[in-house]
Order: C-alpha cells, then structure tokens, then sequence
C-alpha cells in the first residue's frame, strides 16, 4: 500500500509541476494582453473582442512583435532615445 502511495506521488508531481507552469504563461498572457489593451485605451465590447483574440492567438514571434513595438511608436510618433526605450520596454513585455 506504501509502495502504491509512493508511485502515485512520483507520478504526480511532474504533472503538479506542468499544471503550475502552464498557469504561470497563460497569467503572463493575461497581464501581457490587459497591458496592450490599456495602452490601446480599449473599452466594453472592442476590449473584449481584443482579450479574446488576444488570449487566444499563439505567441508572436519576435518579427511580429518587433513590427508591432514600430508601429506603435510611430502612432506616438516617439524619435530617438525616446523611440528606442519605448521599443525596448514594449520588446521586453
């Protein structure tokens, strides 16, 4: 019975350990769509559509995102040092 009980836990404990870390993207997704959302100023149902495709997209690519940081900031219309920190936090999102 010990032996059963101890199977069983070596067993689980690496599904524990996935399950955890599964959680732990799909909360960074969570935090990494509500920053976009916000910085887009989204509201009511357009919010919504976005979270949604945002949260169910797969995870861009570092082109993608890069041509994403770009075309914010020139929608700020942002230049030197303050075009490039903003490019690097929004990379670093």
């Amino acid at each position: 019975m010990l032996k059963r009980l101890l199977v069983a836990a070596c067993l689980a404990l690496p599904l524990a350990a996935v399950a955890q870390e599964k959680a732990s993207a799909q909360q960074s997704k969570m935090a990494t769509c509500n920053k976009e959302a916000a910085a887009k100023d989204l509201k009511g149902d357009e919010r919504k559509t976005f979270m949604s495709e945002c949260l169910s997209a797969k995870k861009p690519s570092q082109q993608d995102r890069m041509r994403s940081c770009n075309k914010e900031a020139s929608d700020k219309k942002l230049e030197g040092d303050a075009r490039k920190k903003f490019t690097s936090d929004c990379l670093s999102a």
